[in-house]
């Protein structure tokens, strides 16, 4: 496996959407954070309606040529702490035998797989010539190891079962994937993204997110609603409780998209010896964050109701099931459980290291709890301009050296900021800055931790 070609899909924000070299997300965040919210700040990146999975003409193509490197945020959904040195993560594979795939992460994850497969040929062939050079004695002809994280899962599932991809692979491994979806998505899509109080910005971000295919693809595939009085929870499809402002048309093509691999797989399983795959599948997965499972509807199903909410473990945005590839893997025991949340999967230095023991064919630990020493808690929004609350927990945390900083996203420089113990052992701060989107990393020594947050802040 140490031969092969290695491959690594970036999940949504994962890859720099650009025009005439000009970061059109970065701006775009910024314009919409930094003033009163309006449609007019995403204008550049906007889908024209019904899209469905095809390419965007002009004026809507963008250029997507690169990883993004620094951390960001779609408000409401998920972040991204970007991808400085992932070939480092993946165990330095030589230069021409790692291929980072950009793409554009607005449109559908079937034309995302489809891009995915005329790279990896060209890709796989290229290397084919070249990798005598770099394993003289190595064991057979090199395959494919597909690293995936966060929705890019998705899109590399899809490759492999249903285009084909599963002939030259050797391994996937998911980081995050919400292989069957995560409710945030479905917040975002009905205007409830951020809190309540944002009215303005939840529209702005939900008329957006409509026009995206890969949002509605997220929207959760399993039983995600919970209806006051109900003891059993629903699925989106369940026509007695539709959610109030999500079209129905989302949600038949996301339940198409995962019924169609689904279907896939199980049509091949048919056919492969023992039902098992050609290649290799290991899940990293979070459980260490409270993460919304299911939504709430008010009894009468009228209205979302974010007090019932049902929180339980994940990595706090794909809930600990979701991750899980269950379509081929017969035992959770199989999957590498971190403490690592969602946006650091790619680069947590734990979980690297599992990964290039997986390169190698090596085993891979069961268990990864407790690599990053300490926990950053603060709120993934709040109002600009107000107090807000971050707290640091953690085993001698008084003995340890804690430091941290505050800065926005795009700069270098930081302010310090002080956490003061309180009876409860906790370290607490109280924390405050103008629109955008911020940074706040926390790290003590002896032994070494660190951990941090992307933090977006709104007018009101």
């Amino acid at each position: 496996m140490e031969h092969d070609l290695v491959v690594f899909v970036p999940g949504f924000l994962g890859s720099r959407l650009t025009r005439a070299g000009r970061d059109l997300w970065g701006e775009a965040g910024d314009a919409l954070l930094r003033s009163r919210p309006s449609s007019a700040a995403l204008a550049e990146l906007a889908l024209p309606p019904g899209l469905g999975d095809a390419p965007p003409g002009e004026p809507h193509r963008v250029a997507a040529d690169a990883l993004s490197t620094a951390p960001d945020a779609m408000p409401g959904l998920l972040s991204s702490m970007g991808h400085p040195d992932i070939r480092a993560a993946l165990g330095d594979p030589a230069e021409d035998q790692f291929v980072p795939f950009a793409y554009d992460w607005r449109l559908s994850h079937r034309l995302i797989a489809e891009r995915l497969r005329t790279r990896v040929e060209r890709e796989l062939a290229r290397w084919g010539e070249r990798v005598g050079a770099h394993y003289p004695d190595r064991p057979d002809d090199p395959r494919v190891v597909l690293v995936c994280h966060s929705t890019g899962g998705l899109a590399g599932r899809y490759y492999l079962e249903c285009l084909g991809g599963r002939e030259s692979a050797r391994a996937l491994v998911t980081l995050g994937t919400p292989h069957q979806g995560f409710a945030r998505a479905v917040r975002l899509l009905t205007g409830h993204a951020v809190a309540d109080g944002a009215g303005p910005l939840n529209e702005v971000l939900r008329d957006f997110a409509l026009g995206l295919p890969s949002v509605a693809q997220m929207l959760p595939y399993y039983d995600a609603v919970r209806v006051s009085g109900k003891s059993r929870r629903r699925t989106l499809t369940d026509r007695r409780y539709p959610v109030p402002g999500l079209p129905g048309a989302l949600v038949e093509d996301a339940f198409a998209f995962h019924r169609e691999f689904l279907g896939a797989r199980e049509a091949h399983r048919r056919t492969d010896a023992g039902g098992r795959l050609p290649y290799g599948v290991h899940c990293v997965a979070g459980t260490a964050h409270p993460t919304v499972h299911s939504l709430g509807l008010s009894s009468d199903g009228l209205r979302l109701a974010a007090e019932s909410d049902v929180l339980g473990p994940g990595d706090g945005t794909v809930p600990r099931e979701s991750a899980v590839a269950e379509w081929a893997l017969e035992d959770r025991d199989d999957v590498l459980w971190t403490e690592v949340r969602h946006a650091d999967l790619a680069g947590a230095a734990a979980v690297g290291a599992r990964l290039s023991a997986i390169r190698r064919g090596l085993p891979a630990s069961a268990m990864l709890a407790g690599d990053e020493g300490i926990t950053l808690h603060a709120p993934s929004e709040a109002v600009a301009g107000r107090p807000f609350e971050a707290s640091v927990l953690g085993v001698n945390l008084a003995d340890r050296r804690l430091r941290a900083v505050m800065r926005r996203i795009g700069s270098r420089a930081g302010d310090e900021v002080v956490f003061a113990p309180d009876p409860t052992g906790r370290f607490r701060a109280e924390l405050r800055g103008g629109p955008g989107r911020w940074l706040v990393e926390a790290r003590v020594e002896g032994p070494n931790g660190a951990d941090r947050r992307v933090i977006t802040l709104y007018s009101a």
